[in-house]
């Protein structure tokens, strides 16, 4: 009885792995290339199996080695790559096609009854830490020429004893349905990939001709080949990247002018050695530490870099002389001599960071610590960021630095923790603060021409932090010149109500957002253009950042007395026609620039509000005489900034009607005080429908959207920024309104009526240009 319960559970056990491994094969008839294969069904091979991981090997381009991603755990892979021979359990399969079922591959006596000459390569394990024991491995083949197209290794089985029978089987069917995914997937490779440029020529490129006559010249001259071939035959860097990139089996790695210098990877390298043998470390992701390098096999198969990193996995990525040369230079140039800084780093006392005051003076001082204050403010203008946030870390943790850049935090580099205190008081040197003040915020600024030859200004405020430490906010403040109205991606609605409202005699105009949104920039760009030589026009600022000529403009300072209204009584005194105030955050303030705009100025000034018709009901909470104010007002213009989708990889598709649906519900929202939204939503919804139809849409009425994507130009697929705009002109019946001192929905409704757009529908009105998308407007625009 007992015999034939045993027979049915193992009955009841192969159906039910057979059943499972259907599942499976239907998924990878399913998958779209190889790469989803293992990352996609990794976990429930390994499970149906009972394997800790697998390894699924391709022939590569030159048909004498293998390669792949090799799964290190559930969520890691690494590249391997292995010449098909009998110094490899894989090399050894793809070689005769032998199915090998191992139950400890470090069983030398097991692997020479197999054949004498196999191996285990252990240098995964080695790098790791993790130990291989059982291994199944199966060749994948072509199922019409039966050509061998990889291998399939399973790896440590999860229960006693090595992979059953009933796994040998499965595996060999799972290569069946593999052989056919490869060869739908994978063309063939071309006969002969003898050297890295050959596929050039299978690409058709160049002609097998031009390259042997370009090989011929290069070897009579003694010049690289390279430049040759971009020279003489118009090829690109990044055409000769793909072609190394198919012979090395491994992914192709361009120059990048925006790369962070990773310090703590270089500080045991020099730049000699680092030329002399062409590799170089570029950074730690999850994959491991990312080789650079001109020839990562003989980098691989020779093990310096696993020399230099010995306990760290390694990805290899492929580039062009020219671009490791560059990438070299980048990060060794003369400006911040790399060797000399690693010494520095190296050679500071880890143990302690509670060193007496003088010792960080003294520290501040060195040669090498100027040298990267310098680099750290030199590559965030480069990078363009517009805050550098200097940040100390408790204990033995590392100082992080982070540059903000298109409105969000990057990290740059980390310093170690006995550099922080120099750090900080390096910076409190350039810009004159107190030294020995370290329990309450300052603020300063930098003149940085005075340091390096980079002709800009920094905003520079201390906070301090827990366990007494300070933290340092640099503003990068560039002397630029005013962005042309035209530019200030205003639609052409707005553009036109714009500069008709800024066109009047006199009057108030204000700009409203929250730090960081451009209203100082928007302003300049008005003055820029009402700027002409019969007008006078004078601003106060704190700080002055963007300069014009024929503006007057005054940097304020309150310690010495000179505030906004101060500064704006002393105008009124100078015969001004235009008075920009830098921010109207008082009463007293507020006071003076309506008196001012109804006694025949044109005032401009800036409110840190929501929307343009908050901004009415807080001036009028703040006291303000609401017939003056009335009077006085020509119009609000509310902004934020969002990200822009990066024009070089931003991906375009043609969103379906339900899409289309969801934007249109997003800007009717905004419309139900409206009295058209009132009456009959529907009709208004289709209005609104109708205008986008004939704006953006093609001539079928279909409309195409896009979606970021990311390359080397951009971070994630978003490039520089944009402004979206609110823009509520002083009607008549707005001024009306603000006499009867009207809630801020129904000022939002009577202004939607006279044609305004709020916010978020100037940014949907963008999504639908193409120039950003809704995670971006949504992220500055929630109500």
């Amino acid at each position: 009885m007992s015999t034939k319960l045993s027979a049915s559970s193992e009955v009841a056990r192969r159906l039910a792995f057979f059943k499972g491994l259907q599942a499976i094969t239907n998924r990878v008839h399913a998958t779209h290339d190889i790469d989803e294969i293992i990352l996609e069904l990794s976990k429930e091979i390994c499970q149906l199996f009972d394997a800790a991981r697998l390894s699924i090997y391709a022939v590569d381009a030159s048909g004498e080695s293998i390669s792949t991603k090799v799964k290190t755990g559930l969520h890691s892979v690494q590249n391997i790559r292995l010449p098909i021979a009998e110094n490899s359990i894989a090399g050894f399969v793809a070689l005769t096609g032998q199915t090998v079922n191992l139950a400890d591959v470090y069983d030398s006596a097991a692997l020479r009854a197999i054949s004498p000459e196999l191996q285990f390569r252990h240098e995964v394990d080695d790098t790791t830490g993790f130990r291989a024991r059982e291994m199944l491995a199966a060749a994948i083949n072509d199922p019409e020429s039966g050509a061998r197209r990889g291998v399939i290794q399973l790896i440590n089985h999860n229960s006693e004893g090595p992979f059953s029978a009933i796994a040998e089987e499965g595996l060999l069917g799972l290569t069946q349905t593999l052989g056919v995914a490869f060869s739908r997937h994978i063309s063939a490779p071309p006969a002969q990939l003898r050297s890295r440029f050959d596929a050039l020529v299978a690409d058709g490129l160049i002609t097998a001709e031009e390259l042997a006559e370009v090989t011929r010249d290069a070897r009579d001259s003694g010049a690289p080949v390279e430049p040759l071939l971009i020279g003489t035959l118009d090829l690109s860097h990044a055409d000769i990247g793909a072609a190394a990139s198919r012979f090395y089996g491994v992914p192709y790695e361009p120059f990048n002018a925006d790369r962070v210098k990773p310090i703590d990877l270089l500080r045991n390298l020099k730049r000699e050695y680092v030329q002399q043998n062409h590799w170089l470390p570029l950074e730690e992701t999850t994959e491991g530490v990312v080789i650079m390098a001109v020839d990562p096999e003989q980098i691989r198969t020779s093990r310096i870099a696993h020399n230099v990193f010995p306990k760290k996995r390694l990805a290899f990525r492929v580039t062009t002389r020219d671009e490791f040369e560059r990438t070299v230079n980048q990060f060794f140039e003369p400006s911040l001599d790399a060797s000399s800084v690693d010494d520095l780093l190296s050679d500071l006392d880890e143990e302690s960071d509670d060193g007496i005051f003088s010792d960080d003076v003294n520290a501040a001082a060195d040669n090498e610590l100027v040298k990267l204050v310098n680099k750290i403010i030199i590559d965030a203008y480069k990078q363009g960021a517009s805050d550098i946030h200097v940040e100390p870390r408790p204990g033995k943790e590392k100082t992080q630095i982070r540059f903000r850049k298109d409105g969000t935090l990057v990290p740059y580099i980390e310093v170690p923790a006995s550099y922080r205190n120099p750090l900080v008081t390096r910076i409190k040197i350039m810009c004159d603060l107190d030294i020995s003040e370290r329990r309450k915020p300052q603020d300063g600024k930098i003149k940085f021409r005075k340091y390096a030859p980079l002709d800009i200004e920094l905003r520079v405020a201390t906070i301090p932090t827990a366990g007494g430490l300070e933290d340092v906010v640099m503003r990068v403040l560039a002397n630029s010149e005013p962005i042309p109205l035209d530019e200030l991606g205003l639609t052409p609605a707005n553009l036109e109500m714009l500069k008709g409202a800024v066109a009047k005699p006199y009057g108030i105009f204000f700009v409203c957002g929250p730090t960081g949104s451009g209203k100082t920039t928007t302003l300049h760009s008005i003055l820029g253009h009402i700027n002409t030589p019969e007008t006078k026009i004078w601003t106060a600022e704190d700080p002055v950042e963007i300069t014009q000529k024929g503006l007057r403009q005054v940097q304020v300072n309150r310690k010495a007395g000179l505030d906004f209204a101060t500064m704006m009584r002393a105008f009124l005194r100078a015969d001004p026609d235009v008075i920009m105030v830098g921010e109207m955050r008082d009463e007293e303030t507020v006071s003076v620039g309506i008196e001012a705009s109804l006694t025949g100025h044109l005032v401009f000034s800036t409110l840190h509000t929501n929307s343009a018709p908050e901004s009415v009901v807080r001036l009028l909470d703040m006291g303000m005489d609401p017939f003056n104010f009335s009077d006085a007002l020509l119009g609000v213009l509310a902004q934020r900034l969002t990200k822009r989708l990066c024009k070089h990889c931003k991906e375009a598709y043609e969103p379906d009607e339900t899409e289309i649906g969801l934007l249109l519900d997003e800007y009717c929202a905004d419309m139900h005080s409206t009295p058209a939204f009132i009456a009959d939503p529907a009709a208004a919804r289709q209005a609104v429908l109708a205008h986008w139809r004939a704006a953006y849409a093609n001539e079928k009425g279909r409309f195409t959207l896009y979606r970021p994507v990311g390359c080397v130009e951009c971070t994630q697929g978003y490039k520089g920024r944009l402004g979206l705009h609110e823009l509520m002109l002083g009607s008549d019946r707005i001024k009306q309104m603000i006499q009867e001192r009207a809630r801020v929905a129904e000022l939002l409704g009577a202004a939607l009526s006279e044609g305004m757009r709020t916010l978020r529908q100037d940014g949907l009105e963008k999504i639908l240009a193409g120039i950003t998308d809704l995670k971006q407007v949504r992220k500055v625009c929630v109500r």
